[in-house]
Formats: C-alpha cells, sequence, structure tokens
C-alpha cells in the first residue's frame, strides 16, 4: 500500500476494512486492526510506541511501512469571542483553516475538505484563490482529532475550505470514521455537510448517511444566483432542493438552507417570496448569514440588522423556520467566507 519510496503511509484516515487490509499484508493478527483503530480515533495516540497491547514486534513491522499520521496544527488565532482559528500544513507549501467554535454546551470544529476550491463562489475568499487539490481523508480527520479541544467537540460540520461534495469519497470515509463504532461512534446527527448544490452526489450522501445536510442557496433568483454561484448553471437550486424533498427530514435528521445577505441585492421581502417558494416543506430551516466583507469585492455591502429581521420574521410569519446566526470569529477571519489558508513563506523561496 505504500506507493512512495521512503514515504510512510498514514493510517488515519483508513477505515476499518482498510486495517484489515494493512494487518493482512503484514501478516499479523486480524484483530490488530481493531486494536489500531481504537488507539488512533479513541485514544488520539500519535505514535506506534503507545499502542501498549500491540506487540513490540508489529509495532515495528507497521513503524517500517506506515505513520499514525496525526499531526498537531502549525498555527493558531483567537476571536475575542473565544473562536479558535487553526492552521494545518498540507504539504506542496499549502495549508488550510479550521474553526473551533465555543457557544455554551456546545463545541462545533469547522473543518476544511479542499485546499482552496473549484466551485468559485464570487464572494468566497476559499473560491477566489483557486482550487489546489482534494484533501485526503488522513488531512481531513486529522483537524478532528488534533485540535487541542479534540475531546469536547459535540459537532463537526464541513464548512471550511472547499465544496465537501467535490470530495466525496474522502469525506464519506470521514464520516464513517465520526459515525462508526470502531472510530469515534458518534451520532450523524453530530455531523452537518454543507454544499452548494452538487445534486447527484448530495443523492449519493443523502441515501448512504444520516448527517444533517446544508445548501447554501444565498439566492432563489436563478440568473442572480448564477451571476455569484456559477455552479447554478449547471445544477439549479430549486431542482436540488425538489430533490431534497422526497427525503425524510421530518424527524431528527435536519435539512437547513443558509442565506448570506447583501444590502438591496437579496434582502428585501420578494426575495423572501422567491426563497419560499423553492422550499420543499415546512421542515426545512432557514439560516440567515450576515454576509463578512473580504477583500476586492467592494459592490457586495452586508445587510442591516433591521432588513435581516425583516426578513426574518417575514419568512416565520408565512411558516418557515428562519434564524439569525450569530456570526463569530470575524476579527481573525474565521467567519463563514473569510478562510483562505495561505502559502508556507518557506517554501515559496
Amino acid at each position: 500500500m505504500n506507493t512512495k519510496k521512503n514515504q510512510l503511509t498514514p493510517l488515519a484516515g483508513m477505515t476499518l476494512e482498510d486495517l484489515y487490509e494493512v494487518v493482512k499484508e503484514l501478516e499479523m493478527p486480524r484483530f490488530t486492526a481493531k486494536q489500531l483503530a481504537e488507539w488512533i480515533y479513541q485514544k488520539k495516540v500519535k505514535t506506534f510506541d503507545e499502542m501498549l497491547n500491540i506487540s513490540k514486534a508489529n509495532r515495528q513491522r507497521l513503524a517500517q511501512e506506515y505513520c499514525v499520521g496525526l499531526n498537531y496544527p502549525a498555527e493558531s488565532l483567537r476571536s475575542a469571542d473565544g473562536t479558535v482559528k487553526y492552521l494545518f500544513d498540507v504539504g506542496d507549501g499549502k495549508a488550510i483553516e479550521t474553526v473551533y467554535i465555543p457557544d455554551e454546551d456546545r463545541s462545533t470544529l469547522c473543518i476544511s475538505s479542499q485546499k482552496g476550491c473549484r466551485m468559485n463562489c464570487y464572494f468566497c475568499m476559499t473560491g477566489r484563490q483557486g482550487y489546489h487539490g482534494n484533501l485526503t481523508a488522513n488531512q481531513i480527520i486529522n483537524q478532528v482529532l488534533s485540535v487541542p479541544q479534540s475531546d469536547q467537540l459535540t459537532n463537526v460540520v464541513f464548512m471550511g475550505m472547499g465544496e465537501p461534495l467535490d470530495n466525496l469519497e474522502e469525506v464519506m470515509r470521514v464520516i464513517a470514521i465520526l459515525t462508526e463504532p470502531w472510530g469515534l461512534g458518534w451520532s450523524p446527527k453530530r455531523v452537518t455537510v454543507s454544499t452548494v448544490g452538487k445534486k447527484p452526489e448530495l443523492k449519493t450522501l443523502v441515501e448512504k448517511t444520516n448527517v444533517h445536510i446544508a445548501v447554501s442557496v444565498h439566492n432563489a433568483v436563478r440568473e442572480e444566483r448564477q451571476s455569484l454561484m456559477p455552479l447554478e448553471k449547471i445544477y439549479q437550486i430549486k431542482d436540488v432542493l425538489e430533490m431534497l424533498g422526497h427525503y425524510d427530514f421530518a424527524h431528527q435528521r435536519r435539512l437547513s438552507v443558509e442565506y448570506i445577505m447583501w444590502q438591496w441585492f437579496n434582502d428585501d421581502i420578494a426575495h423572501a417570496d422567491a426563497l419560499r417558494e423553492i422550499l420543499p416543506n415546512e421542515h426545512v430551516r432557514v439560516n440567515l448569514i450576515r454576509y463578512h466583507k473580504i477583500p476586492e469585492i467592494p459592490k457586495l455591502r452586508t445587510s442591516s440588522d433591521e432588513r435581516m429581521t425583516q426578513f426574518r420574521d417575514y419568512l416565520n410569519a408565512h411558516g418557515v423556520i428562519c434564524t439569525i446566526r450569530r456570526s463569530r470569529g470575524e476579527d481573525i477571519g474565521a467567519a463563514c467566507g473569510m478562510l483562505a489558508g495561505r502559502v508556507n513563506p518557506e517554501k515559496e523561496k
């Protein structure tokens, strides 16, 4: 399984079936795979030497071909509101960002799935930096297992850098690690995957997992949404939401719509009505999000509190569950749409 000479293959990011293949290849007992999963995903160790119920000889054999593959963040930045942004080195001079958001009885980690993003949404820092590749399951789960608050987490949201459904295979592996008994053993209701609307991949995600779904709509008028979000040309958001209406989100599983608000662009009652028209049923929740200004986009302005409140109250009065999401981490560039990562200066020399 080691494809590059002198490069150790990380075990973190592998499913239990993958680990069975590893121990089979190394002629170790089959139960060693479950021991590895427990040490990596539940005890979060970073070296084979810590895996004391595996024989020393087998630990040495593992170390010849593999590494655990968990690495601490390279840097961190703390907001005045308690939010913490972490920078992870993902090789080739690239870095990604992860955001820890504490909130009373909840501790949420917003994780990234790609280096940059190819969706090219006009208002998003990640999209404007371009696409530099998918993260591996190892690089994604490492964010969860290696932040200092790992043991305190109550929720994980795939809302960081990248479009998760543009990297569906690796994201599905991470969801399995988060939710299967041999992994972290979380309820799928502790995981939310956000998407701008990649319809075929979204259908797969909904049918093969029970995680919460968040769809980034931001504008229900097709021509206007298309001007900001090029994927609208391929998958119309009304069709995406219509498809989701055929699945059960009436009970514990949640379907939400994310709606960034820009003054005089999408924050009037006509746009509220347009949004109502494409919601498939009364079970969809709408989250209104303040626009967080990013460089080079002077024409987009944040909607006023008054207009956001009017928009929310209008939707609630017409049977739509709608809330205004509290902005977190804006002072450190950690709020919605602001994540970018950065190139390691040492790699640029």
